[in-house]
């Protein structure tokens, strides 16, 4: 007669799996010699060919398969100790979910990388590894090129999400803690879904009609499709966080008012959405866009697939965007797409010198996009209705580095020249907007109207407010913004549990 086998307590059976499993994905790997890893290429991404995706708003990039996503995985060097963890924002275990999809465990690699970062699928889209975590691999130290980081966490959160296998974590019991978060963009986002993982109640205000912030106003269709960013925030729904939308924080309600109705602490996500100009003559003719405005139309409210959307956008000949960041990568590559013969970038640096992704600014080339570099606009001209005509510009030439380390340019005397155009798209950073802000009484600001932050707690001045993302940094990424987030939700927590950490002064 057969024993009955023996019961065992739940964490000591769970810890067995876990050996088991380890011992097993050991196993099934068979993990060649690093001589040989290093001499597997670099898997390229697929994309659309440029003639056909500059026509339309679809996704460039097409992804992974699993094969070749196995086959970049099994670059990676299984370093005792890597660098790329210490180069991600918001530490993702890197090795960890590269070795589990070299083992073919996509959604345990998926759900490796969610624990650190609910928003995997648009990070893998928009997020610059190539100067963060892919640029402190070992592999790219010792081969020159690194492991496709980016390319493969696209990957897992795709297959995740088309598998319909998007597993929750587990979550505590509710603490009874309210917690607003002001902005649902990428900070906001963020900063709920953490808070939602310690059991406390969450609430984002957001004052537009759309979740996402600058993902879903500012990343146009063909890098960020707005079904991914849908799904990423029916995940976060999934983990309790409850989202208001057109109440604007200062306005509908402020901050102290929402003290009143419950909530102890505070995130302020809410980016930089008001636009810089350039302050030359000729910037209110009718053609001469913010970036903010002119990507706000066309990607939330839609103004490319108008009429069937009532958004309409000014559909151009000759169009210029002024600027060398992602911004305006994005909008003169919108410009191109909605008709312009003529789409160009001026830019009053070289190309050195462009902060823009490499990806992207090669995408723009392939699709017939024009780059002036060392020229910058010093004037509009207009015809007798208001409207937009053309453009004065001089060349210049690079000096002595400024604060940023970068050569300053300076004017070439004698070089103006004209050039025809009926779309201006003005591309050069934003600031935060001062309506929240100025309903603070109290609360320390810089010189650049940011709020000022503990830089290891993300606090600010006053009790229970803590920020993140471009609202402190100006202008940034998406993933510093999400780092910020996680630091911010961990201090939030630490608070709300009454170990108050300190507040800058």
């Amino acid at each position: 007669m057969a024993e009955k086998p023996m019961d065992l307590p739940s964490e000591l059976q769970e810890r067995l799996r876990a050996e088991f499993v380890r011992e097993w994905r050991r196993d099934l790997r068979k993990s060649p010699p690093v001589k040989d890893r290093m001499k597997i290429s670099r898997q390229p991404m697929p994309q659309r060919g440029a003639g056909e995706r500059s026509r339309d708003f679809r996704e460039v990039n097409r992804g992974l398969t699993a094969e070749t996503a196995m086959t970049e995985a099994r670059r990676c060097l299984d370093c005792a100790r890597p660098g790329c963890v210490a180069g991600c924002p918001v530490a993702i275990d890197i090795p960890s979910f590269v070795k589990l999809i070299e083992t073919g465990d996509f959604i345990a690699a998926a759900m490796k990388i969610k624990e650190t970062n609910a928003l995997p699928a648009i990070c893998g889209r928009v997020c610059p590894q190539e100067t963060q975590c892919e640029t402190v691999c070992n592999l790219k130290k010792a081969a020159g090129v690194p492991v496709a980081i980016g390319n493969l966490e696209r990957f897992v959160a795709d297959f995740e999400r088309n598998a319909g296998e998007v597993a929750l974590p587990s979550i505590p019991p509710p603490t009874g803690h309210r917690v607003a978060v002001i902005g649902a963009g990428p900070a906001g986002l963020t900063a709920a879904g953490e808070l939602a993982k310690r059991g406390h109640a969450v609430t984002i205000f957001e004052a537009l009609h759309e979740p996402g912030g600058v993902l879903i106003y500012g990343i146009p269709e063909f890098r960020l499709p707005k079904a991914i960013l849908k799904a990423e925030v029916d995940y976060l729904r999934r983990l309790g966080v409850e989202i208001r939308f057109n109440f604007v924080v200062g306005k509908t309600a402020a901050i102290e008012t929402l003290r009143e109705m419950g909530f102890e602490a505070f995130f302020i996500g809410t980016g930089a959405g008001l636009p810089n100009f350039m302050k030359i003559p000729g910037e209110n003719l009718v053609g001469v866009y913010s970036a903010n405005e002119y990507l706000t139309r066309v990607n939330l409210m839609r103004a490319y697939d108008f009429p069937n959307y009532d958004t309409p956008v000014f559909r151009a000949e000759n169009a210029a965007v002024i600027g060398g960041g992602n911004v305006a990568m994005d909008g003169v590559r919108i410009a191109r797409r909605l008709g312009a013969r003529r789409a160009m970038i001026i830019y009053r640096r070289s190309r050195h010198e462009m902060p823009a992704r490499e990806e992207e600014v090669a995408h723009a080339e392939e699709e017939g996009i024009e780059f002036h570099f060392l020229t910058v606009p010093i004037r509009y001209e207009g015809d007798a209705n208001g409207r937009l005509r053309s453009m004065t510009c001089l060349r210049m030439d690079l000096g002595e580095p400024d604060a940023s380390g970068r050569r300053r340019p300076v004017p070439v005397p004698g070089s103006e020249f004209t050039t025809p155009i009926d779309l201006a798209v003005v591309a050069i950073g934003q600031s935060p907007n001062p309506l929240l802000l100025e309903t603070m009484p109290g609360l320390k600001i810089g010189k650049w109207g940011t709020i000022e932050t503990d830089p290891v707690t993300m606090a600010a001045n006053l009790p229970g407010v803590y920020a993140g993302g471009d609202i402190i940094r100006g202008g940034a990424t998406v993933i510093l913004a999400m780092g910020d987030a996680r630091t911010a939700a961990a201090s939030i927590d630490a608070y709300l549990n009454s170990s108050v950490p300190s507040r800058i002064r």
